[in-house]
């Protein structure tokens, strides 16, 4: 029977997105891993790929579409042998709920307690999410697919299944019915959290004024739900050093300059990122994250950068930065940071991480607080190095280059004498940059 393509849930944050472009039209046949289409998370644009085999029978969302629906249906796929006049019968039960029954007199539910026979297959067949193929393997072998796990994209099952499944008794009917009962929604964060003023009411404070509206895209809507939750649900605490960038800096021009052949030239922000990993794994317990009931401590240290965008921000995150060379991590910040700004990076490289770095330094910013991306433990903020006046340890005064930072720190994974340990590691590595190497 016809089965619906559903939009697909392609980033842990995405809850809607946008049908960007059809890279198929009504008619054509498509075989499982195809690219069908291109969806606008709230992060990327991304490839979708066909799950099944068969005919793109009608496209039911158009392309441009914003504010689709994980699992919704987006389009329908016929198999071998069907028509457009059997598409009717893919959505029909999902779209037509039975009215609520009102409640039966004491005899009936007694009677309705006791259990029944098993239905037909075929009549909760259509009620199961499985591609053509699994169907047809399945009635060939006689299997009941009530009782199969499906290992596709939301629970679908698929060829790989049944192949190996053998037939068993179909589950009794209470079993079914309670399986099929959906649990309540649990509300999201989001709902949860005070919006302030609604739009009409702002617009009427500006009425009269000359004003331009502006849309919020996917990726802005979440940078603003995920950090009000973060400054609302959070307890952050805020630890601040200045550190001597002279010996960094001195550094740094003698490894470019002997790194030129090779086309490396290193940035102060490839020094902090080795110098944050360093310092994780020299303060292991600092390296954590909050897990709701518990704390979660990594090994490695995976270390995500904030890269601005137009219309917000990504936090790509380099994996094992502790294990890399400086020049590993520039090549490989300057890929990530290109591709988050082309809008191509994929979940995977954005997710994760235990500890995050913000550096505004280059636009002039001397000092800031950063908001911490949940679930990491901390967030280092960066400022720009600048001349000051400094006394030496003999007394003297001289003038040296002198950095900022803010570790802004989750008091539920961090307590103040582990974050000053770790932002002391920080500082060691940056002051003294030949040890990041050793």
């Amino acid at each position: 029977m016809p089965t619906e393509i559903l939009m697909p849930a392609l980033s842990p944050t995405m809850e809607e997105g946008t049908l960007a472009k059809w890279l198929v039209k009504e008619g054509d046949t498509v075989a499982s891993g195809d690219i069908i289409a291109e969806i606008e998370t709230d992060k990327a644009t991304m490839e979708f790929e066909a799950v099944d085999e068969g005919v793109i029978g009608k496209i039911l969302v158009e392309e441009g579409t914003e504010g689709v629906k994980v699992n919704a249906p987006i389009a329908v796929l016929l198999e071998e042998g069907e028509s457009a006049g059997d598409i009717g019968k893919a959505s029909a039960p999902a779209e037509s709920p039975k009215p609520a029954a009102a409640e039966p007199p004491p005899a009936a539910a007694a009677a309705a307690a006791t259990p029944a026979p098993a239905a037909p297959q075929a009549a909760d067949e259509s009620r199961i999410f499985a591609s053509p193929l699994a169907r047809r393997i399945a009635a060939d072998k006689g299997i009941d697919l009530s009782q199969v796990k499906g290992s596709g994209p939301h629970g679908r099952i698929v060829k790989a299944d049944v192949e190996g499944a053998t037939a068993a008794p179909a589950a009794t009917a209470p079993a079914e019915a309670k399986a099929a009962t959906p649990a309540p929604a649990a509300p999201t964060a989001a709902a949860a959290m005070p919006t302030g003023p609604s739009a009409a009411q702002v617009l009427k404070m500006y009425e009269g004024r000359e004003i331009e509206e502006v849309a919020l895209n996917g990726m802005r809507k979440t940078v603003a739900a995920r950090l009000t939750e973060a400054k609302q649900t959070i307890p952050h605490f805020y630890l601040r050093r200045e550190i001597r960038l002279d010996a960094l800096m001195a550094f740094r021009s003698q490894l470019n300059t002997q790194l030129e052949p090779r086309g490396v030239k290193l940035s102060v922000n490839d020094f902090i990122i080795k110098a944050c990993a360093n310092a994780l794994q020299a303060v292991p317990d600092a390296n954590a994250v909050w897990a709701g009931d518990r704390i979660i401590r990594l090994k490695p240290s995976d270390v995500a950068v904030a890269v601005a965008v137009d219309g917000g921000l990504f936090t790509p995150v380099l994996q094992d930065a502790d294990r890399k060379s400086l020049s590993s991590l520039s090549a490989e910040m300057k890929d990530l940071a290109t591709r988050a700004r082309d809008g191509k990076l994929k979940p995977h490289e954005y997710v994760g991480g235990s500890f995050a770095i913000s550096n505004l330094g280059m636009f002039g910013i001397e000092n800031f607080d950063a908001v911490i991306n949940p679930p990491h433990g901390a967030i280092l903020a960066v400022g720009a190095g600048v001349k000051k006046p400094v006394v030496g340890k003999d007394g003297e005064l001289s003038v040296a280059t002198v950095m900022s930072v803010t570790l802004s720190v989750d008091h539920r994974v961090i307590d103040g004498a582990l974050g000053a340990q770790l932002l002391q590691a920080i500082v060691d590595n940056l002051e003294a940059p030949m040890l990041m190497l050793a």
